[in-house]
């Protein structure tokens, strides 16, 4: 697993801006509309089984059923004319949608 330097970046602003560690987790949950979804979201820590993953004073976290099926991805900070968004280049994912919010295996 790897932290872009853009997302790193961008994790820290939000963390700074709520007043919270900057810690990213990263899961994985049943649904979207190819099988399988990310999710983003704060932590205040580590879990016990949880990958963690160092960049630029950011901590990227995982946890062990998740790390199963983004194991090789890099979690990179994307802005576009369409939109700011958190992507995930899994090198697992057979098929994605079109958003880049879900995948298959």
């Amino acid at each position: 697993m790897t932290l872009s330097p853009s997302a790193a970046a961008r994790v820290a602003a939000i963390a700074a801006k709520q007043g919270k560690p900057a810690i990213l987790r990263l899961a994985v949950e049943g649904g979207g509309c190819s099988g399988f979804q990310y999710r983003f979201g704060l932590a205040d820590g580590p879990e016990t089984d949880d990958l963690v993953v160092e960049r630029d004073g950011v901590t990227l976290v995982v946890d062990s059923v998740s790390l199963d099926l983004v194991a090789g991805s890099v979690v990179d900070y994307v802005e576009s004319l369409g939109g700011s968004a958190f992507k995930v280049e899994n090198p697992q994912a057979a098929s994605g949608c079109g958003c880049g919010s879900s995948f298959a295996i």
